[in-house]
């Protein structure tokens, strides 16, 4: 649910993961319950991504994303934006998926770039997939900022020109990667569309991108450690670059151990470990063909992990001390 202020999109949005079974096969909805609740309820989490690249959208049939949406709307559409992931190489099937979205009840659709088009796509075709996929539905509509290694599916200054005129238009979840350029993108965004909110999401550089500027964030990292990211993003809010960069030497290392170690395919993989880890999902199993992660690398990514969530007592020590 959309809050009626002067800045109703601002804040965290955590990109939700997709619990399934022990073989990656069959959603395990009480364990999805169970995780899209737990995140809303944190101080801070203003929305969820369903059904984002975190989620597995690209491995999920259209009927396991409704479910999906279903059960977010149920547990917490009252108390959460729900920003409804569509990905699609045809644009009637994001038509379709972005119609289930309406009728789950999502606040905004998030239309992901097809795959595809990392080879090659031009403004007319890029205009074209966004106005079809949303000619029903006409959901507020959040564009998403491929990184910087994506070939095409990185749309150029024209396109995003041309993107964020589309009446429906109303942020950019930002995964350049790449500190440079979300700067860029950023600058060029507010100059011809100052209405459009651009959220930072590169796990890696949450602090530099929320230093340069940005209307919040929707990022995978506020599924796993939402309050260690509500910290961080509050901190620079208050311009307090001490605590800030304090911070951040705790989402570093994890951020490093799940998006920047080859390969990164398995990011899905190292999420639900995570999570499993925790204690949050009975099992961490991704969609096949991702595989299950070697013993060593769970090892490495507890360490991350537990290194990450010791960051509060690190504050209840400082002020012991004081």
């Amino acid at each position: 649910m959309i809050p009626s202020d002067d800045a109703p999109l601002n804040g965290i949005y955590a990109a939700t993961l997709c619990p399934l079974d022990a073989h990656g096969r069959q959603l395990d909805e009480a364990a999805l319950a169970t995780h899209l609740d737990t995140l809303a309820s944190v101080d801070g989490i203003v929305g969820l991504l369903i059904n984002g690249h975190a989620g597995e959208n690209f491995a999920l049939s259209r009927e396991e994303k409704r479910r999906v949406l279903d059960i977010a709307h149920e547990v917490c559409g009252d108390r959460s934006i729900i920003v409804a992931g569509v990905n699609s190489e045809d644009s009637f099937e994001a038509q379709a998926h972005t119609d289930d979205a309406k009728a789950a009840s999502a606040d905004i659709t998030l239309l992901f770039p097809p795959y595809s088009w990392a080879l090659s796509t031009d403004l007319a075709t890029v205009v074209n997939h966004h106005r079809i996929a949303n000619a029903n539905a006409k959901l507020p509509m959040m564009l998403y900022q491929a990184g910087v290694g994506t070939g095409g599916m990185a749309y150029t200054a024209e396109m995003l020109s041309a993107l964020v005129k589309l009446p429906e238009v109303v942020a950019i979840k930002e995964g350049s990667w790449e500190t440079a350029r979300y700067e860029a993108i950023r600058r060029y965004v507010k100059s011809v569309a100052p209405h459009v909110a651009v959220m930072a999401s590169g796990d890696e550089h949450l602090f530099t991108c929320f230093a340069i500027g940005t209307e919040g964030s929707v990022v995978s990292l506020a599924a796993i450690v939402p309050e260690l990211v509500v910290a961080l993003y509050r901190a620079v809010q208050e311009r307090d670059l001490a605590e800030a960069q304090r911070l951040n030497e705790h989402v570093y290392p994890l951020a490093k151990a799940i998006y920047g170690t080859a390969p990164g395919t398995h990011a899905n993989a190292r999420l639900k470990a995570c999570l499993h880890l925790l204690g949050k999902i009975p099992h961490a199993a991704a969609r096949a063909p991702i595989p299950s992660l070697q013993a060593a690398e769970i090892a490495l990514l507890d360490e991350a992990l537990s290194f990450a969530l010791s960051f509060d007592v690190a504050i209840d020590h400082d002020r012991s001390a004081s």
